[in-house]
């Protein structure tokens, strides 16, 4: 079966009515748990994006708790990968530049603050260097302010 366009769909849903929408809701939820996340931030948290930002930044901050008990650096490689997958979704769902910058931010700075010898792996260090390229990008496209702000923060890395 091919899937139809973003276009197409909007064009159907447009003639759906209430209660089937509903009930087409309910099933995404059912069948994928990103699906279930978007939901949730859709329904209950996107008028409160500073609050979710730091509810993302926590959840962060306690992966690396739980990282900084090992010394293993493939461990640890695979672990700050897993967080860094966790922080891209989040930044999905929010769909804004600031909320993207301030939570690669935070990725990079508990990086750093964790002690992890990540220049010692070429790998750790390009996703580091990966994160600081779409803090730049995405710091780029907000207004004059902000981008002071994220860019003072930025040269503290």
């Amino acid at each position: 079966m091919k899937a139809a366009t973003v276009q197409e769909i909007k064009q159907e849903l447009r003639t759906v009515n209430e209660k089937r929408l509903t009930e087409i809701c309910i099933q995404l939820a059912r069948f994928k748990k990103e699906n279930k996340e978007l939901l949730t931030y859709l329904l209950f948290e996107a008028h409160n994006e500073e609050g979710y930002i730091a509810e993302v930044k926590d959840m962060i901050g306690e992966e690396f708790d739980e990282l900084s008990a090992t010394t293993n650096l493939y461990f640890a490689k695979k672990t700050i990968r897993k967080i860094l997958r966790i922080a891209q979704k989040h930044i999905r769902y929010t769909g804004s530049k600031q909320a993207e910058a301030a939570i690669l931010l935070h990725f990079c700075a508990t990086l750093r603050q964790h002690g992890i010898p990540f220049e010692k792996s070429t790998a750790l260090a390009n996703l580091y260097q990966q994160q600081i390229k779409k803090i730049n990008l995405a710091i780029n496209t907000l207004h004059e302010d902000l981008q002071y702000d994220f860019r003072r923060e930025l040269e503290l890395l």
